[in-house]
């Protein structure tokens, strides 16, 4: 799969867009690029209200712009072919498939009647396909709508997700298999971004057969932890699947907040220390692995804290504060971190970053 550790450079991306791309930025944007270890993209909210998606470089320094119709949440990347996809925040019912490089118009995906996206998808590994996370609402159940990249991205079918209140996907590095992280909340746009069922939640973990929708396995949350909604996902180099979690329980509750699986094992929930989870504040917003330095990225917004961990232990290795902490992806070093107030590593911008970023060719 593309995943975000992958190793991206200014002069990989630069390669890609062409001369073109290049003369059509400013002095201070071209500046920007040609200063750049990685290139990143990422939601952001203007301060005129209007939404959409910028490149930025690995210092926060914007490079380009893509304006979108409304708020974007989670995005997919295509190192096979150099698409990105912004999906609408729940319960929007656009996706926007874009050329970072501009060597392509954008294409406007309209998510079917009676479904909406629920923010995250991803492709197969040669970018022939795009699955999304949907909302069936009527039927009270999650999809995985399937979209043919070479195509126009036509919907040509979906998979079952096997639970509801499905957010998060991710494909196996091989292609054969999609994740799902069924975060177990009922929704209906009737009624916003209303939590309908927040006292009989069914969170899950789902692998399903990337050809046939057929379920593989699926893990349920213990009953103790029902209100303990799986959110987001990653894979390690080892093929381990880190998920994370947001807390719909009592405040003063302080359940596991991440954890780990592999096909044909059960889920392992992180233990973390105390003080930890107490800075996570029952809630972590994004995760992502740098696959070449073994670790995890974790932040909280309503904690205001990115934590790092070793992808093989568990154990902490760092923890910041970062104020309204957002989206995190693997750096050239370490972990970038985004924030709603506008901190995109090591410089502020007068935009509002959104939830999440990825690493981006």
């Amino acid at each position: 799969m593309p995943w975000y550790g992958e190793t991206i450079d200014r002069r990989a991306f630069l390669k890609a867009a062409g001369i073109g791309f290049a003369a059509a930025l400013s002095p201070r944007s071209l500046h920007a690029l040609e200063r750049a270890d990685a290139v990143f993209a990422s939601g952001f909210r203007a301060p005129d209200g209007s939404f959409g998606i910028a490149t930025v470089s690995e210092r926060g320094e914007i490079i380009d712009q893509v304006a979108l119709p409304a708020r974007a949440h989670g995005m997919a990347f295509s190192s096979a072919t150099g698409r990105t996809v912004a999906f609408a925040r729940r319960p929007g019912t656009f996706a926007m498939v874009f050329d970072p490089s501009r060597q392509t118009e954008p294409i406007v995906i309209t998510a079917p009647e009676g479904r909406h996206f629920y923010g995250h998808g991803h492709f197969s590994p040669d970018g022939a396909m795009l699955y999304a996370s949907e909302n069936d609402f009527d039927g009270n159940r999650g999809m995985i709508g399937l979209y043919d990249g070479r195509d126009a991205f036509r919907r040509i079918g979906e998979f079952d997700a096997h639970g509801i209140g499905t957010h998060d996907m991710t494909v196996s590095d091989d292609g054969t298999v999609l994740i799902i992280a069924n975060g177990g909340i009922e929704t209906h746009p009737d009624f916003g971004r209303t939590k309908l069922n927040v006292d009989r939640m069914e969170p899950s973990l789902v692998m399903l057969d990337a050809k046939s929708g057929a379920l593989i396995q699926k893990h349920a949350m213990p009953s103790s932890l029902s209100q303990l909604s799986t959110r987001h996902l990653d894979i390690a180099e080892n093929g381990r699947i880190w998920f994370a979690c947001q807390w719909e329980g009592a405040r003063n509750e302080t359940p596991p907040l991440a954890g780990w699986f592999s096909k044909g094992e059960d889920i392992a929930l992180l233990s973390l220390p105390d003080e930890t989870t107490a800075r996570l504040a029952n809630y972590v917003g994004a995760i992502a692995i740098n696959r070449r330095e073994n670790i995890v990225g974790l932040t909280s917004p309503i904690g205001g804290a990115s934590v790092t961990l070793d992808a093989t232990t568990g154990l902490v290795l760092t923890e910041e504060s970062v104020r309204e902490a957002a989206g995190v992806a693997p750096a050239a070093h370490g972990i970038a971190v985004s924030s709603y107030d506008g901190q995109f590593t090591q410089t502020r911008s007068n935009i509002a970053w959104d939830q999440h970023i990825i690493r981006i060719k």
